[in-house]
């Protein structure tokens, strides 16, 4: 699972072009993904040292 994708590519771009009208690389997709991970790994993390097994909205910084 970690080479999966976790973000929908055509959502980032769009907003990346409506926003900045700016394109949007596929290694920048690959990037956005990593930090997904990254946060939701933290937040799984948060969610255990509070002893639930629901990560909540206060878990994710």
């Amino acid at each position: 699972m970690s080479n999966e994708v976790l973000v929908i590519a055509s959502k980032v771009k769009s907003y990346i072009k409506s926003a900045a009208g700016f394109n949007t690389s596929a290694t920048a997709i690959d990037a956005l993904s990593n930090k997904v991970k990254e946060v939701c790994d933290a937040a799984i993390d948060a969610a255990r040292r509070d002893r639930r097994k629901t990560v909540k909205d206060r878990d994710i910084a």
